[in-house]
């Protein structure tokens, strides 16, 4: 491997893409042959996970910690960022907060090349050809078991009063027939509603599950303050979040409280600080993160399926 480009990376402010480390990079090695280019100037990474992670590479703004710097570009590598994928590559090839890695340097160059990453391209011929290995946080998580936490501690909804233990015995009933663990779906009803088949937000979501107008009608809810029909749509909307974020228990809970449309815009959780407390409740009662879900039910969010860059904004020009 060519030794040139190794540890040039200068250190940059959480400002300046991982995109503008390359051309650093292949600056020198291009300078080495004589060759010139003029470097377009950086744009700021759109993906929070990604300033995050050159935050902590760099320590702008936090304490440098390169090792938790990886693992929040593997996770954004792994949500499909070919940003992440080239940088995590990066600290592969230095041996930067990870194990030195030839191998996995190359996998996540190829990887991010493939999603059309420009300078990813430029870095394959330095590494080596694709080997097939991928870091162990690329690798898909196994699923809790689902009766993992109705074995572990105390019940949190044994002793409900007699009128609420009847709707929670209705929805240990009812969740099965949609593939939802009884146990997250009577976490969500003690966060929205008590178990209040009677309430009422002002947002005029009504119900145990707490169902606006919008959702009543897209899962053919006809009466929100009857319990049954409350549980049967906000039990089909949950299967469907659970589906749509591929059994990504957060994301489903944040866009059961704000909408799926706020957590793609977000890519995560929003920053509603309402929202952020929903989350941290119904986790507080079902701290599972993977649940089981139905891939028929309904196609990903794009958010979570990779999808080749369309434009690089730091590019690469030939000189005079």
């Amino acid at each position: 491997m060519c030794a040139a480009w190794r540890d040039s990376r200068p250190a940059r402010g959480v400002f300046a893409t991982v995109g503008t480390m390359a051309v650093v990079m292949i600056s020198l090695i291009a300078g080495r042959a004589g060759a010139q280019v003029d470097i377009a100037p950086p744009a700021s990474p759109q993906n929070p996970l990604l300033a995050q992670a050159l935050a902590y590479e760099h320590g702008e703004g936090v304490p440098k910690d390169q090792r938790k710097a990886s693992l929040l570009y593997c996770e954004a590598a792994r949500a499909g960022d070919a940003e992440a994928m080239f940088s995590l590559g990066w600290m592969y090839a230095n041996g930067r907060g990870v194990a030195r890695s030839d191998a996995m340097a190359a996998v996540l160059f190829a990887r991010a090349a493939a999603a059309g990453h420009v300078y990813a391209r430029q870095m394959q011929q330095y590494v080596g050809d694709e080997q097939g290995a991928v870091p162990d946080c690329m690798r898909p998580s196994e699923p809790d078991p689902p009766t993992a936490l109705m074995d572990d501690g105390p019940d949190p909804f044994a002793d409900l009063p007699s009128d609420k233990r009847k709707i929670a015995e209705l929805v240990v009933k009812m969740a099965p027939q949609y593939a939802i663990e009884p146990r997250l779906a009577l976490a969500v009803i003690a966060t929205e509603s008590n178990f209040r088949p009677d309430a009422r937000s002002i947002k005029d979501a009504r119900g145990v599950m707490q169902l606006v107008s919008e959702t009543a009608t897209r899962f053919k809810v006809t009466n929100r303050l009857n319990v049954g029909d409350n549980v049967r749509g906000g039990l089909s909307y949950l299967r469907w979040l659970l589906a749509y974020y591929e059994g990504q228990v957060t994301l489903a809970v944040a866009a059961y409280n704000a909408g799926e449309a706020a957590v793609d815009r977000y890519k995560g959780v929003p920053p509603y600080a309402e929202t952020r407390d929903y989350v941290r409740r119904v986790r507080l009662l079902y701290p599972n993160e993977r649940h089981a879900f139905d891939p028929q039910v309904v196609a990903p969010s794009p958010m979570l399926v990779p999808a080749p860059m369309g434009t690089q904004k730091s590019a690469l020009r030939k000189g005079p």
